[in-house]
């Protein structure tokens, strides 16, 4: 059968698998010439990002603006609202970052973290946070914490979504349990009236814990939410008998007025930013980001006014706001003070009507984790941030950076063009960025004035309800973006993005139910490593093994899938090696199908742990990241088991065309040169 004949003979039913055993390799050290390295090239990614955030006194008694800093570690920071002065900068140890941060009474300021699990610090003074440990075993993210009136804490985070309460008097934990039984995170949280109310992250629902009967209640829905209510209760905040519920996504969203008393939904408020609300002022009135702009909401009259105070960019949300005494001529009483995600503040005065926006001293130059990295042109390698964002090239020979911020970049790839196409997160957006010209993100880093937008957005699929970027691949000059969807749902896309007419053909559930992780090319065809996965670890599967597809791109069909490791849920990396066959990792298994044949040829069992990783092509070989922290060496040739390549700690793995291997660990970015010299290479 002819090639293009093969590839254009589609089947909509899983084919079989050749029943193949998986063959357990030995782990073979290299003799001979031995690889080279690794090299650091350094950290290429350093910026400040602030999410939780407080504000309340500091060591002098001034109020100031508390925020936990992304960091290795992370840092617990006290910013001085009138000069921008950092009097606390406390580690957090083993916290890699934290969303949140309340105050006690007694002067104490918590965080709830992530990073070593989600761990509960607590500040009573000096430069390092008190590690109070892991409240709820298994919860590898605390969310949010609130301190209750008789100055108890409370906090709720993910995987397992449990409410607890630390008593900071005798050291004591108490875990209530899920609030709400079939939903795993706790995303927001609030104390007031002696009772304590939690909003689920992979749906809109809220409920009501009251310690004195140690019963949860949920409470009845706002008005007009969306049937399939897979939405986020983003933000929770109580004062004065109302609760105000910010429901949606990190991105402007709803928010929810409830009447506690009257246990009714007494008004929605559209787009609003997040995080958080103001504690009322002086007139009951609070304050909180709208539309790109700081608003006065009086609940008693359920009028919005505006300030004057606008915000621009993608991110515009409050990371900490409250009140303070600034003892300035233009802002006389109390006036409203904030800071913004990219370590900036904010002010207002509601008697003069006077606002600013400034720059504070906290560190700007915290390591950001490498989460996408992808081959440039000669002496480049790209690198796009985890969270905190950030995109850099990066020279391959003297490892400087040309750092840019952006957003979380999910996957990079360069065409033979010279553009770089980035896909990020939220949203699944597809960014393509010229790096001969200037860059200028209007979202997130502008250039000069007048300066057109590079990286340029080519597309979102928010209203395909996808949210990761996770693979990209070039098919005959167009460009194909694997995704996974957004929140509580199931079902990843392919996107077809073709440059010469700017089109975009979106696939939904090409394989069933599966989100798709990984992508290679060859010919006019595109295949796809799936895992059974959703957006979020609340969405039960419903397949058993991740899948492998093939995709004609001109024909706009599937040609098949597999099923190529039974029982693995997904398949992280697919490459089409030197021998044109198909190869995939899943799970702790290497494997190679037959494009034409659409069979597994060959299956090897290597490593011992999580298993997983990328799967790069050099030459005749292929090198396959394993368990995170191996990585074996493969000759697609028959009979030629892996053998043990390199033992380094990483996360990603990518080949270039200079010849060398780049992986990355954390926030720093590695090479190595693997030379030609493996056991057997000789024996042709």
């Amino acid at each position: 059968m002819s090639t293009r004949r093969a590839f254009l003979v589609s089947t909509t039913a899983a084919l079989s698998v050749t029943a193949l055993s998986a063959v357990p390799v030995q782990a073979a050290a290299l003799n001979g010439r031995e690889a080279t390295g690794p090299e650091s090239l350094g950290v290429p990614l350093k910026d400040v990002l602030l999410i939780g955030g407080v504000v309340a006194p500091a060591p002098n008694g001034r109020p100031a603006c508390w925020n936990i800093s992304n960091g290795a570690p992370a840092h617990l920071n006290a910013i001085d609202p009138v000069t921008g002065e950092v009097s606390v900068a406390a580690k957090l140890s083993g916290a890699d970052g934290g969303w949140t941060a309340a105050a006690a009474p007694d002067g104490s300021v918590y965080a709830g973290t992530w990073g070593s699990k989600g761990r509960l610090y607590r500040w009573r003074g000096g430069d390092t946070a008190e590690d109070l440990g892991v409240p709820v075993p298994g919860e590898n993210f605390i969310w949010r914490v609130a301190v209750d009136a008789d100055g108890k804490v409370w906090g709720g985070g993910s995987p397992l979504g449990h409410l607890f309460r630390y008593d900071p008097a005798t050291g004591a934990v108490e875990d209530f349990g899920r609030p709400i039984a079939d939903q795993t995170y706790i995303k927001s949280l609030a104390c007031a009236g002696g009772k304590v109310y939690s909003g689920a992250y992979s749906q809109g629902r809220i409920a009501e814990f009251d310690p004195a009967t140690r019963t949860f209640t949920e409470l009845p829905a706002p008005p007009g939410l969306p049937p399939d209510n897979k939405l986020s209760v983003y933000d929770l905040d109580v004062h004065d008998g109302r609760l105000y519920a910010r429901i949606g996504t990190a991105n402007p969203s709803p928010l929810y007025v409830f009447d506690v008393a009257a246990r009714t939904w007494t008004d929605e408020i559209p787009d609003a930013h997040g995080l958080n609300i103001s504690p009322p002022g002086a007139d009951g009135a609070v304050y909180f980001i709208q539309r790109s702009e700081m608003r006065r909401y009086d609940p008693a009259t359920r009028q919005l006014t505006g300030t004057g105070l606008t915000f621009s960019g993608r991110v515009q949300n409050a990371r900490s706001i409250g009140w303070a005494e600034l003892g300035l001529p233009q802002y006389p009483g109390k006036s409203l003070v904030g800071t913004l995600w990219r370590g900036h503040m904010f002010r207002y005065n509601p008697q003069t009507g006077a606002y600013a926006t400034l720059e504070t001293q906290v560190r700007r130059d915290e390591p950001i984790e490498i989460l996408a990295l992808g081959a440039g042109g000669r002496g480049t390698v790209y690198a796009g941030g985890f969270l905190n964002g950030g995109f850099a090239g990066v020279g391959t020979r003297t490892g400087r950076s040309d750092f840019h911020r952006f957003s979380q970049t999910e996957s990079v790839l360069r065409t033979r063009d010279g553009s770089v196409w980035i896909g990020t997160y939220p949203e699944a957006r597809l960014y393509r960025y010229d790096p001969r010209t200037t860059w200028s993100s209007p979202e997130y880093s502008p250039g000069p004035a007048g300066s057109p937008d590079n990286p340029e957005r080519i597309y979102t699929l928010k209203d395909h309800v996808q949210m990761r970027a996770k693979a990209l691949v070039e098919v005959r000059g167009k460009i194909v973006m694997g995704t996974v969807p957004d929140g509580d749902r199931l079902g990843g896309a392919i996107a077809v993005y073709d440059p010469a007419t700017g089109g975009v053909e979106v696939t939904r559930h090409v394989v069933e139910d599966e989100s798709v992780f990984s992508l290679a090319a060859a010919g006019g065809v595109v295949y796809g490593g799936c895992s059974i996965t959703g957006g979020l670890s609340t969405t039960p599967p419903t397949r058993e093994s991740g899948a492998v597809f093939a995709w004609h791109v001109g024909a706009r069909r599937k040609l098949w899938e597999l099923v190529p490791v039974p029982g693995a849920a997904t398949v992280t990396a697919v490459a089409v090696g030197p021998d044109r066959k198909l190869w995939g990792i899943a799970g702790n298994t290497v494997f190679a199908v037959d494009p034409y044949a659409r069979e597994v040829v060959r299956r090897f069992t290597v490593g011992a742990g999580r298993g997983g990783g990328d799967l790069a092509v050099m030459g005749r070989h292929l090198y396959a990241s394993i368990d995170g922290n191996r990585i074996y060496r493969v000759d697609p040739r028959p009979w030629r088991p892996p053998v043990l390549f390199a033992e380094y700690a990483h996360r990603r793995l990518i080949a270039h065309p200079d010849g060398r291997l780049y992986f990355t660990r954390g926030a720093e970015l590695y090479r190595i040169d693997p030379q030609d010299g493996v056991p057997g290479d000789d024996d042709d």
